[in-house]
């Protein structure tokens, strides 16, 4: 009996790391996510609208005060490269910039550099 719990002790912390990165990794329509701080002035991971597109429609490129939104992911893909790209959604129903419904993110990218993280 002793040797069947310790057996079953040891399986779980050898399987323990592997679930949890697996979880992680995966990620689901519906999950809400934070905008953070980029660590360039400009979003790498993250895909903005370009800035001359958000100028021609008459708002200002700030992206500071994009820090700390929550987004909803609405539809998840991969592309040719095998990242997962995901669609995202404010929150709260805002456009982006007034203008710009949704937005593409690489999201192990985007994650590992903190431009975006789980709420």
């Amino acid at each position: 009996m002793k040797f069947i719990s310790t057996f079953s002790l040891l399986i779980f912390l050898i399987l323990s790391p592997t679930l949890s990165a697996q979880e992680i990794d995966e990620v689901r329509v519906g999950e809400v996510l934070k905008i953070g701080i980029s660590d360039t002035y400009e979003y790498s991971d993250v895909k903005f609208p370009k800035a001359n597109f958000i100028i021609k429609k008459g708002e200002i490129v700030n992206y500071k005060k994009l820090v700390g939104t929550l987004v909803e992911v609405t539809e998840v893909k991969t592309n040719n490269n095998g990242n997962t790209v995901v669609i995202l959604r404010k929150k709260n129903g805002e456009k982006f910039f007034g203008s710009f419904p949704e937005i593409r993110a690489n999201y192990k990218e985007a994650l590992a550099s903190g431009e975006l993280s789980r709420s």
